[in-house]
C-alpha cells in the first residue's frame, strides 16, 4: 500500500473542490522560554502545529492533547482558545496511489497550551520535532493556513473565528 501525500492549498483557484469537512484540533505549545512547538510532517515535508482530527468519544481538548503526544511526545495541558479557523480558503488534498483520495475543508480549534511532561520524538507523522523561537518561524517551510493560526496565538488578545 502505498502512503498517503498531503497537499494544502491556500488561497489557490485551481484547487479541488472539497468532498468533506472534518473538525480537527491544533495546540499552540509554548514553553517556559516561549519558543513554539514544531514538528515536520513525514506527508507534506512542511512545518505544522501538532493538529489531527476528531475521533469519536474524544473531545476538542483530549484530541489537541493526544495529537501533540502522538506526533512530538510532549505531553501538555490546555490553556484557552486561539481560536476557530474554517476558511475556505485552505483545501487539503490527500493523493494515495497517485489518486486523489480526498479532499477537505478543515476545521480547526486551536488552543494555547504548555508541555507538562514527555520529550520531543520524532514519529512516523513527525520526520523531525523542534522547540523554535518565534522571531525565527521566518526559517521554516509553514503552510499559510497554519501560519495564521500561530501568529494569532503569538499576538494574544480574543480567540480568532473565521
Amino acid at each position: 500500500m502505498s502512503p498517503t501525500r498531503r497537499v494544502d492549498h491556500w488561497q489557490d483557484p485551481t484547487a479541488p473542490v472539497p468532498t468533506s469537512r472534518k473538525p480537527s484540533a491544533s495546540a499552540l505549545v509554548r514553553d517556559d522560554a516561549g519558543r513554539v512547538l514544531l514538528l515536520k510532517r513525514t506527508d507534506s515535508d512542511v512545518w505544522t502545529l501538532p493538529t489531527g482530527g476528531l475521533e469519536k468519544g474524544e473531545t476538542l481538548r483530549e484530541c489537541a492533547i493526544r495529537e501533540c503526544r502522538e506526533e512530538t511526545g510532549v505531553e501538555i495541558e490546555t490553556l484557552g482558545l486561539v481560536g476557530v479557523f474554517s476558511s475556505p480558503d485552505h483545501v487539503i488534498e490527500y493523493v494515495k496511489g497517485g489518486r486523489v483520495d480526498e479532499v477537505r475543508q478543515p476545521v480547526n480549534v486551536c488552543l494555547h497550551a504548555r508541555p507538562v511532561g514527555g520529550k520531543l520524538t520524532a514519529t512516523p507523522e513527525a520526520a523531525e520535532v523542534r522547540w523554535v523561537e518565534p522571531d525565527d518561524l521566518g526559517d521554516y517551510e509553514i503552510h499559510p493556513a497554519q501560519r495564521r493560526r500561530i501568529d494569532h496565538g503569538l499576538r494574544g488578545g480574543p480567540p480568532h473565528v473565521d
